[in-house]
């Protein structure tokens, strides 16, 4: 796909519940490709700095320390991570700041059912959250499929609908639960 021509994809599940004190930000998407291959996307170095708001020091596959650093434009800021949990291809779980990330992948039909859980500190943060994963995860989709994009992060996000999908997710995480 041209760079220019990329445009977001439908907005994802979200919710937004209470967790230790903090909040976890919910994201659900279906992915077109199988467990292993979002797997290997959400561990591997090179796929990472392809698609993720950063880059990473190592393979995340393994338990152990690391150093996710956030990238924006010509800029870094390394941030402290630890892996905890690993289950290939079904759950990773670490730490990155004082945040934490929970990937889970369910095989379906089709594909990857990817559930991220991002603990945040404050609940009015979701919607940001929420804009920024899912232009990160519409690029790691495209990067799936053979069409890579190029990563869309920090500041440059805003060129691709970030502000818009920013407002449709606030809304959307305003709404009691059904």
């Amino acid at each position: 796909m041209d760079r220019d021509n990329f445009r977001p994809g439908p907005l994802a599940e979200v919710a937004r519940v209470p967790a230790d004190e903090r909040w976890d930000l919910v994201f659900v998407r279906d992915l077109r490709h199988p467990p292993e291959k979002v797997w290997a996307a959400l561990t591997e170095p090179d796929q990472l700095a392809q698609w993720a708001p950063f880059v990473a020091s190592r393979d995340l596959g393994t338990p152990g320390d690391a150093t996710l650093s956030t990238v924006d434009g010509d800029q870094t800021w390394p941030e402290p991570a630890t892996v905890v949990r690993t289950e290939r291809p079904s759950l990773l779980e670490y730490s990155w700041g004082d945040g934490l990330l929970r990937w889970e992948l369910t095989p379906t039909g089709t594909g990857t059912r990817l559930t991220l859980r991002h603990r945040i500190d404050r609940p009015d943060l979701a919607p940001q959250m929420a804009a920024g994963w899912h232009l990160c995860l519409d690029v790691a989709d495209h990067l799936l499929a053979g069409d890579p994009v190029g990563p869309i992060r920090g500041a440059e996000a805003k060129d691709f609908g970030w502000d818009e999908l920013r407002d449709a997710y606030a809304e959307r995480l305003d709404q009691p639960p059904a």
